[in-house]
């Protein structure tokens, strides 16, 4: 039965993983800051994780790694950027086990032209190779399949940050200049953008609030619209866009939707040395293997699922060792923390929550679905063709009958953080329900946090992350 407005405004705070719990995923701007080590250590902090038929090429997949949250556009002098030791993965599984089958591996080096100056540049960088850039920065990307690694680029050049109108005037012309084609086809850019998330995550951290619900909290406040505490923030992206055969287990085009080569599970990792030594003299010495210190598969998931005791141990862990956690997907603490703050409505169902277990680590029958193995992957159909242009797709994805977009893959457009609390709507974990439709309808359709795009349009062409805020005009 569809419950009055007034309570789904309760239930929308609790909004699960598009069928019914947690409104707390929407408080981590994804992934943000999500974990107590990772959170010392932004440089290799997962943000967020995308992945869609590519639009303007749909025989390719395009991936975006994003990393280090939060950065302010005016962060001279040293300016953020890719940490030379550490390493950036993505991975993907198209086996549906849990494991790696091919692991794309992005290594940083930066090299300082003038170790005479304080100055990141010393006059305007006109082109990639312009000796006033002090601090240029150069990747190698290797491919490692079941063991056997390739290397598919090095000494490949990133953009320099968006400083302002005299340092760098052309800064799209300078961000082109980075995307490489590489041999086998394979796009990449590696390189600062605007961080393409959305969220009014001022409101929801403070006691799990939407502003547009602001009256019926236990604590009420004046309603008022949504403020996307993300906007007008940068971001790190490593972005890939990779042929559909390079993809699939058998290199061959999958059939159909329905083919089971078609679907493929992907996370993104950072890994250091086991050991850093401090020498005394500013400089650090690396020791060891290296570990795994943060990953993204789904949104939200670290930040509100997984208990703060067991983060920094889930941010170590593969996928395929995820079974451990799913007495915290099927018994959410924040049910009852949501139940808690809501006392005159209706209960948020608090275990048995299956659905969770579904939609997050084994996928969707019918849509994406992988396997029985429970891992945190971010799962897409590559046969179901895009639906629109980039930023042009229904920001409400699967809900809005829209199988390009999430939880089949995330779109950039796609507002997870309305997609939940709609689903959440509609009662207790029958996500084939919204694929109907039956979550976006009157009264349902009016849920949500108020911010429903991002603060700048999305790009036509790779790497599609919108320009990003310079350092001049920030505010």
């Amino acid at each position: 039965m569809r419950r009055p407005l007034a309570a789904l405004g309760a239930v929308a705070v609790t909004a699960g993983l598009l069928a019914g719990s947690l409104a707390a995923p929407l408080a981590g701007a994804s992934s943000h800051r999500e974990a107590p080590l990772i959170s010392k250590d932004p440089t290799v902090d997962n943000t967020d994780l995308y992945a869609f038929v590519s639009p303007d090429q749909p025989d390719t997949v395009t991936i975006i790694a994003d990393y280090i949250p939060l950065e302010a556009p005016a962060g001279g002098p040293n300016f953020y950027s890719f940490d030379g030791t550490a390493r950036y993965e993505i991975h993907v599984d198209n086996t549906g086990d849990g494991q790696d089958d091919i692991t794309y591996r992005f290594t940083f080096n930066t090299k300082v032209r003038n170790y005479h100056t304080f100055l990141y540049n010393t006059n305007t960088i006109n082109s990639l190779d312009d000796p006033d850039w002090n601090e240029p920065q150069f990747y190698s990307v290797t491919r490692i399949e079941h063991g056997v690694t390739t290397s598919l680029g090095s000494g490949l050049t990133t953009p320099p940050v968006n400083i302002g109108p005299r340092s760098t005037p052309n800064y799209d012309s300078l961000a082109a200049a980075a995307v490489h084609t590489l041999n086998n086809g394979i796009k990449v850019f590696a390189g600062q953008r605007d961080d393409p998330f959305f969220v009014d995550l001022g409101s929801i951290f403070d006691l799990l609030g939407l502003r547009p619900f602001n009256n019926l909290h236990l604590i009420p406040l004046p309603t008022a619209p949504g403020v996307d505490a993300v906007a007008g923030y940068n971001t790190h992206v490593i972005a890939m866009q990779i042929p559909i055969t390079q993809l699939t287990r058998d290199h061959k085009p999958p059939t159909g939707p329905t083919d089971p080569r078609a679907v493929i599970g992907i996370y993104a990792s950072a890994s250091r040395a086991r050991t850093t030594v401090l020498n005394g003299d500013g400089t650090t010495t690396l020791q060891g293997d290296a570990v795994q210190v943060s990953r993204l598969g789904n949104p939200l998931i670290n930040e509100v699922i997984i208990p703060l005791g067991m983060k920094d141990y889930w941010n170590a862990q593969e996928p395929a060792n995820d079974a451990q956690f799913v007495k915290f997907y099927t018994s959410p603490e924040i049910a009852g923390l949501i139940n808690l703050l809501y006392p005159s409505l209706p209960d948020t169902p608090t275990t048995q929550r299956t659905d969770l277990v579904e939609v997050l680590l084994t996928g969707i029958p019918g849509v994406n679905f992988t396997g029985k193995t429970p891992a945190d992957l971010l799962r897409l159909n590559m046969a179901i063709p895009p639906s629109a242009a980039v930023g042009q797709g229904n920001r409400l994805g699967a809900l809005a009958g829209d199988l390009a977009g999430f939880p089949n893959g995330r779109r950039l457009e796609d507002d997870v953080v309305d997609i939940e609390l709609r689903a959440a709507a509609c009662g207790y974990g029958d996500f084939l329900a919204g694929l109907l439709g039956l979550c976006n309808l009157s009264p349902n359709n009016t849920l949500g946090d108020g911010v429903d795009t991002n603060d700048l349009p999305f790009m036509q062409t790779f790497p599609y992350v919108s320009t990003p805020h310079d350092g001049y005009s920030s505010s």
